[in-house]
């Protein structure tokens, strides 16, 4: 099996800049990189490899996704690793972060080393995953590993099994010991039910799905993230905010220090940039997610947090359900969609309309998370790093239709959208994994390690690269179903 690469013809996006070149691919790593003109000749650089004509098409490291949900184990009937991380190889996702809510959920370490070995077997694209925080597990989590596990998933909100914190001296023990990086999901639960309970005496079970963000409220979520950002600030916790869906989150995040030292980050998903809460009326539960989607001032805003930086990431939150479990009254249906194999697309189409440069999409999807989770030689195009790599057509429209859905569930909120750039190669440690539709599965993804350098007081921040200065361009029961 060829090893070796040569990708020509490319215009590569990397680091703030974008520069016409061609890419050497050995054994799994970015051998060399060759700025050159467009008329400038390549031949005899790599006398044995495979060449890829990239025709004059875009490369871009391949993307790091903080956030998907991906079902297995315990939940395989929506979703499984191997079915998901085949859609995320086709969005151009080489890089996936794994919740800890199936079932069992990880919330000790042989739970999660099984999902581990569960990826070695199945996963096409490299892989970590969460260990869960549960009220009464902090054993558990001073025993992880920062180097080999990405972080610990904390719902400091409505979540299904043990999983939600909600006891105040757990919350201090996990924010003032935990040496990993610690990611919230972050809505209040007493606001959450009192909501629950003044719409259910107004509609009694047939609640509109227009009334998701006034029940999973603007309150609900700020109270939440100001309540993890203060505990981040009282103990110099490592925090990192998960699906930010107001305006008014905006406010606990500072985007004059550079990402490399931010102690407290957050991320955006595609969905909250894409639709706002007049789309309930088309979409109906299919745009249900937790946190909901909320008014045209906040998708707005959330896209200027973006280009202002106060927003660091930008990730799926990919959550498949089927559609029987999608297609439901208010309290039945469930929150959550699949999204890995369109969130890139989705973001190429936000360029197209003029609303953001190629160059922080790159960032916002590949570098930055890289940095927010010293993620070992991936992220960027550099010599010496992992050959995770993909090309995008930036002018090759097509039509999301069931059909060419990847996801287990074979659906999408996307169905019926005409988007206007194709991912034609995805490259997973050097593997050409994905080509024009057709996937080679000869070879798995890798275990992610990570960077952290500990200290008494938690991890300290180093920064893999230096962007500069990235300014704009462009319960069950009467519970409501909270699981995504």
């Amino acid at each position: 099996m060829n090893n070796k690469f040569f990708i020509i013809n490319a215009n590569i996006v990397n680091e703030g800049e974008i520069f016409f070149g061609d890419i050497l691919i050995e054994n799994g790593i970015i051998s060399k990189i060759f700025r050159r003109n467009n008329n400038s000749n390549f031949s005899n650089k790599a006398k044995d490899f495979k060449i890829i004509d990239a025709k004059n098409n875009y490369l871009f490291p391949g993307l790091i996704d903080d956030h998907v949900h991906f079902r297995e184990p315990g939940l395989t009937h929506k979703a499984d690793i191997s079915t998901e991380s085949k859609a995320a190889v086709a969005g151009g996702i080489t890089s996936f972060m794994e919740m800890p809510n199936t079932i069992p959920n990880a919330v000790n370490q042989e739970l999660l080393e099984n999902k581990y070995q569960l990826a070695s077997e199945k996963s096409l694209a490299n892989y970590s995953f969460y260990l869960g925080a549960t009220n009464d597990n902090l054993d558990e989590i001073l025993k992880t590993d920062p180097k080999k596990v990405c972080g610990l998933k904390v719902f400091m909100g409505a979540s299904t099994g043990n999983m939600l914190v909600d006891v105040p001296y757990a919350l201090e023990n996990i924010f003032s010991k935990s040496k990993l990086l610690i990611a919230t999901h972050s809505e209040d639960e007493t606001i959450i039910q009192e909501n629950i309970k003044k719409y259910k005496e107004k509609f009694a079970e047939n609640v509109p799905m227009e009334m998701h963000p006034k029940i999973r409220s603007e309150e609900a979520c700020y109270k939440s993230s100001s309540f993890a950002v203060e505990l981040a600030k009282k103990y110099s916790s490592r925090l990192h905010i998960l699906h930010l869906s107001t305006a008014k989150e905006l406010n606990l995040f500072d985007n004059s220090i550079p990402l490399k030292d931010k102690k407290i980050t957050s991320e955006v998903c595609v969905h909250h940039l894409w639709f706002n809460e007049n789309d309930y009326k088309e979409h109906g539960s299919r745009i249900k997610w937790n946190p909901a989607i909320k008014t045209a001032l906040d998708q707005k805003s959330l896209f200027n947090g973006v280009l202002d930086n106060k927003i660091d990431v930008i990730a799926s939150d990919h959550a498949p359900h089927t559609l029987a479990e999608k297609n439901n009254t208010y309290f039945k249906a469930a929150s959550g969609g699949p999204l890995v194999q369109h969130s890139l697309p989705v973001m190429l189409d936000f360029y197209h309309k003029g609303m953001i440069s190629l160059e922080i999409i790159v960032d916002k999807m590949c570098h930055s998370p890289a940095v927010c989770f010293k993620v070992s030689k991936r992220g960027f195009i550099r010599e010496g790093y992992f050959a995770d790599l993909t090309i995008v057509d930036l002018n090759s429209p097509w039509k999301v239709e069931e059909s060419n859905i990847l996801s287990k569930c074979k659906w999408s909120p996307f169905e019926g959208q005409v988007f206007n750039s194709k991912i034609t190669h995805t490259f997973v440690n050097g593997h050409l994994a994905y080509q024009n539709g057709n996937f080679d599965e000869s070879k798995k993804g890798e275990r992610l390690l990570f960077n952290w350098i500990l200290n008494p007081y938690g991890p300290s921040c180093s920064r893999l690269g230096n962007m500069g200065n990235r300014g704009n361009m462009g319960n069950m029961g009467n519970r409501e179903m909270t699981t995504k």
